[in-house]
């Protein structure tokens, strides 16, 4: 890093574009991404008629916050919008650990095949006993 003529903290370039270009170009792209999540929510929830959170949302508020850190870092530089996204990934992080934890717990149907919560004792589809997981 180094001072401009004005003795302002310059950006430098990154990958070979003026550095205040790219970085303004992820700030706008981290703001699209994070925006996005809305109508990824919207959507789901409309399509199932109840409240939803698909798994898209998760990865894309990670993407979008992990984004906005970089930019608060390595252009913006204010402690307040740093702080503001120095802890917001945890959550999107942990919340995508306990999905696919979730997901790959599912008990099969021997029936019909179809996937039931791990909690479950009978298929939601067919009605047939499931067989506790072996960690039950």
């Amino acid at each position: 890093m180094h001072l401009d003529t004005l003795g302002i903290l310059a950006v430098a370039p990154v990958l070979g574009i003026e550095g205040e270009t790219f970085w303004t170009a992820v700030g706008w792209l981290a703001n699209a991404i994070f925006s996005t999540r809305f109508l990824v929510q919207w959507y789901a929830t409309e399509k199932r008629k109840e409240v939803t959170v698909p798994v898209l949302f998760w990865w894309l508020s990670l993407a979008g916050s992990l984004m906005f850190l970089s930019y608060a870092i390595n252009y913006d530089r204010h402690n307040v919008f740093i702080f503001a996204y120095a802890f917001t990934w945890i959550p999107y992080l942990r919340n995508l650990i306990i999905h696919f934890r979730h997901k790959n717990a599912r008990k099969g149907c021997p029936q019909c095949g179809s996937k039931s919560s791990p909690q479950a004792n009978y298929c939601a589809e067919c009605g047939t006993k499931l067989e506790p997981l072996e960690n039950d």
